[in-house]
């Protein structure tokens, strides 16, 4: 479909939204969206009613979902198993995609100055409809986006629309559900055009806007609270601006764990040779009071025989030392 025409068509599954099924039965079957939404007919009226219901991006309300006793690909983060109460968010996200946007209205979400919600489930929209090949050209004029908001239920997952648009570029998984898969030439493709746009310019707003999809394809490793690649501005690497020069990105992680492992090394190094030099000098010392030691009490008993010899010479009486002389005369 030609960029400058106002229709906006859909990539993937037309009936479902591209949608996790469990997700989607439990949008169908709310009476949320059966009763309050179905009286929603215009794109107005559904963005008023996201401004006033919206107050995170999860797919479940905070608690309802049902994982308990789930194993394997029940076990959660694949969007499958025991359900729950399907959230707000994603209950209008389907409804806006039942009244058909148009493009106009699409970028009209993605720039409203009322709520980042708005914003958001414009965003949202977009991943979960258009083809992985137009996301990076939908998404590139927000990447720096500083605007904030808390997408996890019960709050705790603050991170700004730049840094959720990047995290949407490099993964599939969203709390418990997924996003439309992306092939592998189209993600190397988007990879290297996120590294040339460089580093998210803005402050960082906690683990939850961090993605791992370098460490993921590389099996690295693998954690909870995931280190961010450079296009977050979190990982050290010479990357090209758009003016073709060379800048270089510090890592808050990697390097301060290079830095930590130098300096420790360092310090050990340090000790060593601090020890060294304390056992030298205490080895110099130990000769030297061993040396004066020795000469020292050499001295004393030299002095206590020629004490003796003279007390013994003055002890003896004149006549002795006459009777000696004459004895040893012949």
């Amino acid at each position: 479909m030609a960029k400058d025409s106002n229709i906006l068509g859909t990539w993937g599954n037309k009936d479902s939204m591209n949608l996790n099924s469990l997700v989607l039965n439990n949008i169908m079957s709310s009476q949320y969206f059966k009763s309050a939404l179905y009286e929603k007919k215009t794109y107005h009226e559904v963005v008023d009613e996201i401004y006033y219901r919206v107050k995170h991006l999860e797919p479940w309300e905070k608690g309802s979902r049902k994982t308990s006793g789930l194993t394997g690909m029940c076990g959660g983060v694949r969007g499958v198993g025991g359900g729950g109460i399907v959230s707000t968010a994603f209950c209008l996200l389907y409804k806006l995609y039942t009244l058909k946007l148009t493009r106009k209205q699409v970028i009209s979400l993605t720039i409203h100055t009322d709520s980042p919600f708005i914003r958001a489930l414009g965003f949202m929209y977009i991943r979960y409809t258009q083809p992985p090949n137009e996301l990076f050209e939908w998404f590139e004029e927000y990447l720096d986006d500083t605007e904030t908001l808390d997408v996890k239920a019960g709050g705790g997952g603050v991170m700004s629309i730049g840094q959720m648009l990047r995290q949407w570029l490099t993964r599939i998984e969203w709390y418990d559900t997924l996003f439309p898969r992306i092939p592998v030439p189209v993600q190397k493709e988007i990879m290297e055009r996120l590294h040339a746009h460089g580093p998210y310019k803005g402050d960082s707003y906690g683990a939850n806007s961090r993605y791992d999809y370098e460490d993921e394809q590389y099996e690295s490793k693998s954690s909870n609270a995931i280190d961010m690649p450079e296009t977050f501005g979190n990982a050290a690497s010479s990357s090209k601006d758009r003016n073709g020069s060379y800048n270089q990105h510090y890592s808050s992680s990697s390097d301060s764990h290079r830095d930590k492992k130098h300096s420790r090394s360092s310090r050990d190094d340090r000790e060593r040779s601090r020890s060294s030099d304390r056992r030298r000098h205490h080895e110099r010392y130990d000769n030297s009071d061993r040396y004066k030691s020795h000469k020292h009490h050499h001295h004393r008993r030299s002095s206590s025989r020629e004490d003796q010899r003279r007390h013994h010479h003055r002890s003896r009486s004149p006549d002795d030392r006459y009777r000696n002389d004459k004895r040893g005369r012949p």
